[in-house]
């Protein structure tokens, strides 16, 4: 296990969308040789569906479990009104849902965590715990045994500024959920950097200029999560 509590050799991320790319290329068959007479894509490809697949995806990580359980009940009620005749119009309930969720997630995501509409200045933590909704931060760290930490992005952006920090030796994580929204991440050229990103319609791009070759012992910041209607950037000085 390392220092986030994951499980390295397994992506539960990775494994939940292959499943689920399996379970819909099924559904495909199912529909296009009619051995089945349902209307999939009324109920497939909505964006109630989308949220209750955020949802799976981000269940299997401990850290993001309340944001996932929010998106599949948010997801799995309004598509239930798709079967069901409700006494009120589901209009009415999507802006109240949303906030919602975004309070349930405050309340319930990790104790360190602060929400703030901006935040910027010098950071001397070994873990980052930053929170942008509706808003953003830019934020310098100077820890000399930097460790990792969680980034969310939900409708906002960050900057992350890591050029004066040290990556403690081994393995450090930086867990990602960008959610319309992005972050720039500023890391060293000589550190090594894996991406383990699960992107739907976003990415990462990493535009360092690099070292032709790095030593083995260089250190290595690994990035995982999820970026949905979003972007990670990169960058050095």
């Amino acid at each position: 296990m390392d220092k986030m509590g994951n499980h390295p050799k397994t992506d539960y991320s990775r494994l939940v969308m292959g499943l689920l790319l399996i379970l819909l290329a099924g559904l495909l068959l199912i529909d296009n040789f009619d051995l089945y007479p349902v209307d999939w894509g009324k109920y497939i490809f909505t964006w109630q569906t989308l949220l209750i697949v955020i949802g799976l995806i981000l269940f299997p990580n401990r850290g993001n479990r309340t944001t996932g359980t929010v998106l599949i009940a948010i997801g799995a009620f309004f598509l239930a009104a798709k079967f069901y005749e409700l006494p009120v119009s589901v209009s009415k309930l999507f802006w109240p849902a949303v906030i919602l969720f975004i309070g349930i997630s405050l309340l319930f995501g990790s104790r360190k965590q602060n929400w703030h509409p901006y935040k910027t200045g010098e950071v001397n933590d070994d873990l980052i715990d930053d929170v942008s909704i509706f808003g953003g931060s830019d934020q310098k760290f100077t820890s000399q045994q930097f460790k990792g930490g969680k980034i969310t992005n939900i409708f906002g952006g960050s900057t992350i500024d890591l050029s004066s920090a040290r990556l403690e030796p081994g393995m450090n994580v930086v867990d990602l959920l960008c959610i319309f929204g992005g972050s720039k991440l500023i890391i060293p050229s000589e550190w090594r950097v894996k991406v383990e990103v699960t992107s739907i319609f976003g990415g990462v791009s990493d535009k360092r200029k690099l070292p032709q070759t790095l030593p083995d012992n260089a250190p290595e910041l690994v990035l995982k999560g999820l970026v949905l209607f979003g972007g990670v950037e990169i960058k050095s000085f």
